[in-house]
């Protein structure tokens, strides 16, 4: 990654000063600025952020503190994509959080519980507004998310899911390039699998986050996309409706990548959350995005296998 330009705030407060830290711990994380050390804080170097910490600097020798502004190139020790990494972490907590809720929400209204869902998918919209403000580097976490409110979004307005119950035809998508998102979880690597099993055996698969920059080719498992996440089906599920796949072993495995992915204890299967698990390791372990799907889609072909012989 090439390299980029950083501001780096060093502060110092009296230990007495507890309100004062607390307060600046606020703001820092209201900014989406991410810690190097205990007393060290980076944003990119944009105008907005250089205002922001200047305002932080002089807030902090106002309560008798110590405060260093840096416009920086490199940082010794950590690299540009490092930093990047790090927001990028701190972000897809924000966003798994958001999840979770939008999870919550999601069953407290299929248990009926007289909820108000348009205020609640209203607050939970406002709230990826807000992290989306500091997710300076597009983290990968947002589309989960994005998939999650578009779900809330389709129980209000149910004519957006009606997509789903039309037939597409596998012969139009022989040839074609996939789009996913980078990093790719239970859900896409399954969905890759069910794409060269009965789709198209030669399928290639890119990764990027905004399909407007991969012309022609054709988005999975991502927010909008045709074939993403639909009613209660995830992307798995979606494809097999759309493509009429009625292989018993694959309706199974349906069922697990849904309650692997969406965690809503649907079909109580549970044969996918390993995988799913493996497949976080191998990302964590730093796997380019190919060798990662590649080995999902072994992953799933085992799995076919061994419910098919």
């Amino acid at each position: 990654m090439k390299d980029k330009s950083w501001l780096l705030l060093l502060y110092g407060l009296p230990t007495k000063r507890s309100a004062e830290r607390v307060s600046l711990w606020r703001k820092l994380k209201k900014f989406g600025a991410v810690q190097l050390k205990s007393s060290a804080y980076v944003l990119p170097d944009t105008p907005t952020q250089y205002e922001r910490f200047q305002w932080l600097s002089r807030e902090l020798q106002d309560a008798g503190g110590e405060a260093t502004l840096i416009r920086v190139a490199q940082i010794e020790g950590v690299t540009s994509g490092q930093i990047v990494q790090l927001f990028n972490e701190a972000r897809a907590v924000e966003y798994k959080d958001l999840a979770e809720v939008c999870r919550e929400t999601l069953a407290r209204y299929k248990r009926k519980d007289g909820m108000d869902l348009a205020a609640e998918l209203a607050n939970h919209q406002k709230r990826l507004r807000e992290i989306r403000e500091t997710d300076y580097f597009n983290s990968p976490a947002v589309h989960d998310v994005q998939i999650l409110i578009e779900r809330l979004e389709k129980l209000l307005s149910p004519r957006k899911g009606e997509v789903v119950a039309l037939k597409a035809d596998a012969a139009r998508f022989v040839g074609r390039v996939w789009l996913t998102r980078p990093q790719p979880g239970i859900d896409r690597a399954g969905s890759a699998w069910l794409i060269r099993k009965y789709i198209d055996r030669k399928a290639r698969f890119v990764f990027g986050m905004e399909p407007s920059k991969h012309p022609n080719t054709v988005p999975f498992d991502m927010a909008d996309a045709e074939f993403s996440h639909h009613g209660e089906n995830c992307t798995f599920e979606t494809l097999v409706i759309r493509f009429g796949i009625s292989d018993e072993a694959v309706l199974k495995m349906a069922e697990m990548v849904h309650d692997a992915d969406l965690e809503d204890g649907k079909f109580q299967r549970c044969e996918c959350v390993g995988i799913n698990s493996v497949l976080a390791g191998w990302a964590k372990s730093g796997l380019s995005d190919d060798v990662l799907l590649d080995k999902g889609v072994e992953c799933f072909e085992g799995l076919y296998r061994s419910l098919t012989n």
